[in-house]
């Protein structure tokens, strides 16, 4: 009954579940490169799995399961809404609220790095330009980074600032694919703006 006793271990994202010499990624986990160390990515259940007798590879599997309070996790290809909490020379962090059409129930953490906020001319992206604290995105999850953090691109047309607040404190309108405009003031101010749906 070993294994009963294992999925009674809950463990968090970024806790550290083993090493990848001695054990395999499964669902709910990954490893990061640079330490060979197996994670959670996200809430869960711990539960070790051992090896097929005729599996060449002979390292047991860990994977996390989550338990059924928990709401959804950004997975790598996943459509999520964040909003940006700080935006930096190189990149923007953003708080994950919601995944696809369902909002989360834990915090979670994105980046925009510079080269992922759109498909042309990214040498010339200027952040500042691209995104403010406040701004609501709508992101690709990329991956996993290893600093607990999702990495998220907005670099498709549909992606991008979906609602942003101006200086006056309105909430702006789209002019363009990097304009958006304060309806109280008419000031302009530069985003990163994401189509919408006509």
């Amino acid at each position: 009954m070993e294994e009963e006793k294992e999925e009674s271990v809950m463990v968090t994202p970024g806790e550290v579940l083993g090493i990848g010499r001695e054990l395999k990624a499964g669902k709910g986990t990954y490893v990061a490169s640079h330490d060979d160390t197996v994670y959670a990515s996200l809430t869960g259940y711990r539960r070790i799995i051992p090896p097929a007798p005729d599996s060449s590879d002979q390292r047991p599997t860990v994977e996390v399961t989550g338990h059924k309070a928990h709401g959804p996790v950004p997975q790598p290809g996943s459509i999520v809404i964040a909003r940006i909490t700080k935006v930096m020379a190189r990149s923007a962090s953003a708080h994950i609220i919601c995944v696809g059409p369902k909002s989360v129930r834990e915090i979670f953490t994105g980046i925009i790095r510079q080269q992922d906020v759109r498909a042309t001319e990214i040498d010339k992206v200027d952040m500042h330009q691209s995104f403010h604290p406040g701004d609501i995105v709508r992101a690709l999850v990329l991956s996993l980074g290893d600093a607990r953090a999702y990495l998220l691109s907005t670099a498709k047309n549909e992606l991008g600032v979906v609602s942003a607040e101006s200086t006056a404190g309105a909430t702006m309108v789209p002019v363009s694919w990097t304009e958006m405009q304060c309806p109280l003031t008419g000031q302009i101010e530069h985003r990163k703006v994401a189509k919408m749906a006509s």
